[in-house]
């Protein structure tokens, strides 16, 4: 990935200096030519393009923004009640992510989400303790957890 991207700049200062023109319009024109040039040439290359991790980057942080604002809209909701109702619990999440970036990126985006705290992570990285302020339905939590924050994960960092 980081050979793509150095190749796709070095063709956009290559395009920048055989024009004679200096000035960041030449280079960012250079760029999506280069970039161009790239998906031309890629299968050529061992692995995906890193336009696709981009890409999957930017849908992980807009799933992670959503995600924000409904779990602040939950939050709100169990605060405003008269009476609170809530059921805690605590459970324990089976992770498929190897590398330690990944799980602490999961864990991260799940404590950073209001109303869940990763409480600890097990000595083998294989499983998260969290704690959620209100769940009726422990799996249904681990299959939101799974099929939303740790997909996202996955798409980003595999290959």
């Amino acid at each position: 990935m980081s050979f793509q991207v150095l190749l796709n700049v070095f063709l956009a200062f290559l395009w920048m200096f055989l024009s004679s023109n200096y000035s960041v319009s030449r280079f960012i024109i250079g760029y999506l030519l280069g970039l161009l040039c790239i998906i031309a040439m890629r299968r050529f290359f061992k692995s995906r393009l890193y336009t696709d991790r981009v890409w999957a980057a930017i849908k992980l942080a807009f799933l992670f923004i959503k995600e924000l604002i409904l779990a602040n809209v939950s939050v709100l909701m169990l605060v405003i009640k008269p009476k609170l109702e809530l059921q805690p619990a605590f459970f324990k999440y089976e992770t498929e992510l190897t590398q330690d970036w990944e799980i602490t990126l999961l864990s991260s985006l799940i404590t950073l989400t209001p109303g869940t705290v990763v409480v600890h992570i097990s000595d083998d990285s294989k499983s998260l303790f969290i704690h959620v302020i209100d769940s009726d339905d422990i799996d249904s939590t681990i299959d939101s957890i799974k099929n939303s924050f740790e997909k996202a994960i996955m798409e980003v960092s595999r290959t």
